[in-house]
């Protein structure tokens, strides 16, 4: 499982854009130089954030990027699912079958079971989670996690 640039950077300048003005346009220049990233490449992101509803563009010379809705308003899940997609879909396997048309496996698969609990655990997650609470700082965000993610105490991950 890994998270793709195009997710991580998305995210990054929606989180950008909700810690620095929700209710003021973000120019791609000033997103581009805050979050270390190329002014075409922002500039690819943003079409696929206004494409899809979690950006609107602002004309004029105070031009830019804003925020369609407040940062409570925005989960993760939608997020990422927009500039990535899920990690395993109804169609993961049919991707996966090797050199044969159809799984070797496709009527008994204990690993397609595993990927699909996977999944619903990262979409309870990240469905509940919001651009918002991705602005807590990190002690919070372990607090937030905890309480909708309960591990043993053994597994509860440090802060470094």
């Amino acid at each position: 499982m890994k998270l793709s640039a195009q997710e991580e950077y998305g995210l990054r300048c929606l989180l950008y854009m909700a810690r620095h003005g929700e209710d003021r346009s973000h120019s791609i220049p000033e997103i581009s130089r805050a979050e270390g990233l190329s002014v075409p490449n922002v500039a690819k992101l943003m079409r696929i954030l206004r494409l899809g509803g979690l950006v609107d563009s602002v004309r004029g010379q105070a031009g830019g990027y804003m925020l369609s809705r407040q940062a409570d308003q925005v989960s993760v899940s939608e997020i990422l699912s927009l500039l990535g997609g899920s990690f395993f879909g109804p169609h993961f396997c049919d991707r996966h079958a090797g050199l044969e048309r159809n799984c070797a496996h496709t009527g008994e698969c204990s690993v397609r079971l595993l990927w699909s609990a996977v999944q619903k655990t990262l979409d309870g997650i990240l469905s509940k989670t919001t651009l918002k609470d991705l602005l807590k700082n990190e002690e919070e965000m372990l607090e937030f996690l905890g309480a909708r993610c309960p591990t043993s105490p053994q597994e509860t991950p440090t802060l470094v």
